[in-house]
């Protein structure tokens, strides 16, 4: 309502000041630039690339909100605020197809999805190419299209159907809009099945990893970024040997690790720093940047919803309730960890104050792949392929859990078989994730149920709210789609 006064208001101004001054009905825009002259020139061309980047940092997609919904689904956070804005709903398992949260990713996730076509429609053209002169450089831009548009519906797919392994990807999927949409004529599109959006998602990282630059920088894709969200995708798959074959690219096969190709990611010394600035440790894969110039907008910033005040709002408290959240379990996440460090208490509640501590202004990065991912990705299909207790696998969870708690050692002889190992790699990846946007992909991929936590119930990996519904707004507008 404030915003509608003001508008008035402003309305008002320039009628006022139209009155005296002719040259304002008819005024220059200086910051509208027209379609045909966005990538008249290769600066505007690569201008247009780096907004993909920024789109898909929003704060109502990947910037921020996808990563504290997706863990408030699982155990690991109790809701302190009541706040329907900040995911009550998503957290107490009662959503619907109307509500806020289900509308809007879908919305901003196809929204990035329709730029990332358009630039790939673009670039390919031959008025382009006249532009930017080189062959390469069109390809590389397409590849970035094509990373940003994969990791886009690789968010969209695992929350909004059914996982992969439930039917081996036959069920159904998603609108495969690969085509740039300017009006509203072509709405109607029936859903591929999960199986062909993965099928595509993997096409356009394929695609990216051979046109990509070998290196980069943190904020911008190079071709270890799209090897370790491949690694990622076959994991939600369940296609172990191709997660190996992934991973193989950028993780030796001994310690210590670190790839040998494009950027040399390895696990940083200490996981405390991995989340201060300037956020460019060497396991920093991939990251949507922020600073106090460009935040992610009101309610959206990670310090909201997890840290305690004045840093945010303390939106969630930890979950200590012991043999619930991994934060009450003490034997396998021992008071020794460095990472307990990024935990407050405050009275009687405990916040996740460390891991993005700058507020109320947020200037955190907001991480999308970090290396242990990769490395945990790897030990758990080395572990899942062989059935066995794997050497390999076992040191990669080492290595991760080493630079932490240098007191707790994996060995072969204390694990009894490939189950105990398995659920010690899914048991770290709760730990090292915490508030990173984990927590309820890998509850789904793994088919198991979210548990019951205080206010919220226990949701079968058969029960209709497992996943997201599709939106009421798609289902209006797209007559095709299936419910």
């Amino acid at each position: 309502m404030k915003n509608s006064i003001k508008l008035l208001a402003l309305s008002a101004v320039v009628l006022f000041m139209s009155a005296c001054d002719k040259s304002l009905l008819d005024p220059k825009n200086s910051v509208f630039i027209l379609e045909k002259e966005a990538y008249s020139t290769p600066a505007r061309v690569q201008s247009q690339v780096i907004a993909l980047y920024d789109a898909a940092k929003s704060g109502a997609f990947l910037g921020s909100r996808m990563h504290p919904f997706s863990d408030i689904r699982g155990e690991e956070f109790l809701n302190r605020t009541q706040n329907a804005v900040t995911g009550l709903t998503t957290w107490n398992q009662s959503f619907f197809n109307g509500t806020n949260e289900v509308g809007y990713f879908w919305a901003t996730g196809y929204a990035v999805i329709n730029q990332c076509n358009t630039l790939i429609g673009k670039v390919q053209s031959k008025e382009v190419g006249d532009v930017l002169k080189s062959a390469p450089l069109q390809l590389q831009y397409e590849a970035e299209a094509r990373f940003i548009r994969a990791l886009s519906y690789s968010y969209l797919v695992r929350m909004y159907c059914r996982p992969f392994a439930e039917s081996n990807g036959t069920s159904r999927g998603l609108p495969l809009r690969l085509g740039s949409e300017a009006d509203l004529n072509n709405n109607d599109l029936a859903p591929s099945n999960v199986a062909a959006v993965y099928t595509q998602i993997l096409a356009d990282l394929n695609f990216a990893e051979t046109n990509l630059p070998l290196t980069g920088s943190v904020t911008r894709a190079h071709r270890n970024t799209v090897i370790a969200l491949k690694t990622r995708i076959y994991l939600a798959m369940q296609r172990w040997a191709d997660v190996i074959t992934e991973a193989n690219k950028i993780v030796p096969l001994v310690p210590p690790f670190r790839a040998a190709t494009g950027v040399a990611h390895a696990l940083n010394a200490d996981p405390l720093l991995v989340f201060a600035p300037p956020y460019t440790t060497t396991e920093s894969i991939f990251s949507f940047p922020f600073s106090d110039v460009d935040q992610p907008g009101t309610q959206n910033s990670m310090s909201l919803y997890w840290a305690a005040a004045p840093i945010g709002n303390g939106e969630y408290t930890i979950n200590t309730t012991r043999n619930v959240g991994i934060a009450g379990d003490t034997a396998n996440f021992p008071v020794t960890d460095a990472r307990r460090k990024m935990l407050t208490r405050i009275g009687t509640a405990v916040y996740l104050n460390g891991k993005f501590p700058t507020g109320p202004i947020n200037t955190d990065f907001t991480p999308i792949m970090r290396y242990p991912e990769v490395l945990l990705n790897l030990a758990e299909a080395l572990t899942r392929n062989s059935s066995t207790v794997d050497v390999r696998a076992v040191a990669l969870l080492n290595a991760v859990r080493g630079r932490a708690d240098a007191s707790v050692v994996f060995t072969v002889a204390g694990l009894t078989d490939a189950t105990a190992l398995r659920n010690a790699i899914l048991t770290e990846r709760r730990i090292e994730f915490l508030g990173e946007g984990f927590r309820s992909f890998d509850i789904t991929r793994n088919l198991l149920p979210f548990p019951a936590k205080s206010g919220a119930p226990t949701v079968a990996a058969t029960a209709v709210n497992y996943v997201y519904p599709i939106p009421s707004i798609e289902l209006t507008l797209n007559k095709l789609m299936v419910p």
